[in-house]
């Protein structure tokens, strides 16, 4: 399914589906669709505020999902621990009696 057909169903999620035209002829894509402007809006046609609230509306709400939606990842058959990512520097040496030094200390 290509991207103007993406917002066409968006719009008419939204019971706007009149703007699809309008949105196809000024190539606003899903791309597009997070710069829109109130401007942009009224430029390309949107004459309503009510309309042209409840598509910018609707245009935050998309922004809020996308980041609180995670990427997706692989399944699992067992979730696993919980944990968190952080950056570290390893350094790998030679060291003399290493075998020794590594039983007598800790990780750390």
């Amino acid at each position: 399914m290509n991207t103007v057909t993406n917002v066409k169903k968006w719009l008419e999620g939204l019971g706007l589906n009149q703007y699809a035209q309008a949105f196809a002829q000024n190539d606003i894509d899903v791309e597009a669709l997070p710069r829109l402007t109130t401007e942009d809006l009224k430029e390309i046609g949107v004459q309503s505020v009510g309309h042209r609230r409840k598509l910018l509306d609707a245009i935050a709400a998309l922004g809020r999902d996308e980041r609180e939606t995670p990427p997706q990842q692989t399944a699992r058959a067992e979730p696993g621990p919980a944990g968190e990512r952080r950056q570290v520097t390893i350094l790998f040496a030679d060291i003399s009696d290493f075998t020794k030094l590594s039983s007598e200390l800790g990780a750390e």
